[in-house]
């Protein structure tokens, strides 16, 4: 019989995943909070559920893609929650990317209910979860990792357990600050090129191809060269994660310099109205700070 999953959130990176899930060897029922968002995972033959209570009853595993740190803490600890309402047993995977303290208090509070929890944040946007392609990276226990495996391989293509409960969300902490400052990077080169009236396209492509190269490029290139910011991972969610790494940084007592500077800009583009753009809208802001006029909120540089 096909494992029985329940699916808590199911927005831009959610829904392919539980669509994925549901045409692998699972039966999954998805809750999420605008009940339309259901209908992908309905057309797949999964079904829909009115609350997290009514999702998780019966499950075996319970997937979380949620927004922040409070949205993961009411799907878990609510009266309506997970813990108060799943099997005994049962393996709850957070795909969210969240606080590390605050996975490893709910990490506890899973072991108290019964119920085993592993933290398992994912990297690669919509485009991964669309084409199960994701970058996981997973803390916890490692004998529930193996459990989780196959599901994990379902969704993505590079699935990594790297460490107790929380290592996952560090990694992924350390991923976001990568990825800004190569998204950043690549804005402010574009900028020049473009004031010096280089082929930009063909730029891209010679960069592409040497040292400069990057998954960043390849995958937000035409954004910033089309001005198209559709969101794919908003710059309001990758704000809330750069702010993860510099609280965690300072914890520790490490010092992250570009890490400060990115934080400062992606908050500088939420200030100027960015915030639910793609975060390759990071652009808008050089733009800004080069005196560039013409751009709008929506993206479309008009």
């Amino acid at each position: 019989m096909s494992t029985k999953v329940a699916f808590i959130g199911l927005g831009i990176m959610g829904s392919p995943m539980a669509v994925h899930l549901q045409n692998g060897d699972y039966d999954v029922t998805g809750f999420n909070r605008s009940p339309e968002a259901t209908q992908p995972l309905v057309e797949a033959g999964g079904t829909a559920a009115d609350s997290t209570a009514e999702a998780v009853k019966d499950a075996e595993v319970v997937c979380v893609m949620v927004p922040d740190s409070p949205d993961v803490q009411d799907v878990l600890l609510g009266e309506d929650g997970v813990l108060a309402n799943v099997p005994k047993g049962a393996l709850v995977i957070d795909f969210s990317s969240i606080r590390p303290d605050v996975t490893k208090e709910l990490a506890e509070a899973a072991g108290e209910a019964g119920v085993r929890l592993l933290d398992a944040p994912v990297s690669g946007g919509e485009a991964g979860a669309k084409n199960a392609a994701l970058s996981i990276m997973v803390g916890g226990d490692e004998a529930d990792f193996k459990e989780a495996q196959p599901l994990l391989e379902t969704v993505g293509k590079t699935v990594v357990h790297v460490g107790p409960s929380g290592a996952g969300q560090t990694v992924k902490a350390a991923n976001q600050l990568i990825v800004a400052a190569n998204i950043e990077a690549l804005a402010e080169a574009l900028v020049f090129l473009e004031a010096y009236g280089v082929d930009t396209a063909a730029a891209m492509d010679v960069l592409g191809g040497g040292l400069a190269g990057s998954a960043v490029l390849n995958q937000k290139r035409e954004n910033m060269l089309t001005r198209s910011f559709d969101p794919g991972f908003r710059i309001d969610l990758h704000h809330k994660d750069l702010g993860i790494v510099t609280s965690a940084a300072r914890e520790v007592g490490v010092v992250l310099p570009m890490g400060a500077v990115v934080a400062q800009l992606m908050a500088s583009a939420r200030a100027n109205g960015d915030g639910g753009l793609d975060h390759s809208g990071l652009l808008r802001g050089v733009e800004r700070l080069s005196g560039a006029t013409g751009t709008t909120n929506d993206g479309s540089g008009a």
